[in-house]
């Protein structure tokens, strides 16, 4: 498979920002590990702040990916925009978030994308991320 993970707005500070919430591990460390656990896949990553920049990646990627796992950042909340342009690809989406969004602030408990994806992973983590590749595997056999 072909899996893109495409993160939003001040996930390029993971092991920087907040690390009570957000760990101390970088993505891109993480990354690596996940590269190194799915030889058989092919893990590319993107990361913007920029709301447009990313509707512009998940409308190509959503046509040349086999599947896209999406952590939105704050976006997650704001965002009809990202939700039309999940909708608008074929590829499957699966939105990620390392906190249990729920468990935040109340603004946080609500997802504009949720019922665009094909399913939701919080709280678990960098391991979110992980789990949502599996789920997009088991959604390919």
């Amino acid at each position: 498979m072909n899996i893109l993970i495409i993160n939003g707005p001040n996930l390029n500070l993971l092991g920087k920002r907040e690390k009570t919430i957000y760990g101390e591990r970088s993505f891109d460390d993480f990354l690596e590990e996940l590269r190194r656990r799915y030889p058989e896949h092919r893990i590319d990553y993107f990361q913007s702040n920029i709301e447009g920049v990313l509707i512009d990646k998940i409308q190509e990627a959503g046509y040349a990916c086999d599947g896209i796992v999406l952590n939105a950042g704050a976006y997650t909340h704001t965002s009809i925009a990202l939700g039309d342009a999940i909708r608008a690809v074929p590829a499957p989406v699966v939105e990620v978030h390392i906190s249990n969004i729920h468990a935040r602030e109340e603004y946080r408990h609500r997802s504009m994308i949720a019922a665009a994806a094909a399913g939701s992973i919080i709280g678990f983590g960098l391991d979110s991320y992980r789990l949502a590749i599996e789920a997009l595997i088991e959604k390919q056999r």
